[in-house]
C-alpha cells in the first residue's frame, strides 16, 4: 500500500473512532443513538464509495498516460 492509500486509511479509521466516540458518549436514548450510527455510517459508507471512485479514477488516468508515453518512446524508437 502506497503512503497515500496509507493516509487516507489511517484518516477514515480515526474518523469512525471519534464519530464512535461520540455517539456513544452523548447522553441520549438507545433508540437515537442507534440511529445516529446508522446515519453516520451510511454518510462513511458514501464517502468511501467516493474515494474508491476517485482513486480508480486516478489510476485509469495514469495507465492512459503511461501507455500514451510508451507508444510515443516506441515510436520515438522507431525513426
Amino acid at each position: 500500500m502506497n503512503t497515500t492509500g496509507k493516509v487516507i486509511l489511517a484518516g477514515t479509521i480515526g474518523a469512525i473512532a471519534g464519530a464512535t466516540a461520540g455517539i456513544l458518549l452523548a447522553p441520549k436514548s438507545g433508540k437515537e443513538t442507534r440511529d445516529d450510527i446508522a446515519e453516520k455510517m451510511n454518510e462513511l459508507n458514501d464517502q468511501i464509495h467516493e474515494l474508491k471512485n476517485r482513486g480508480q479514477k486516478v489510476a485509469e488516468d495514469i495507465k492512459k498516460s503511461v501507455d500514451e508515453q510508451k507508444e510515443e518512446m516506441l515510436n520515438g524508437a522507431e525513426k
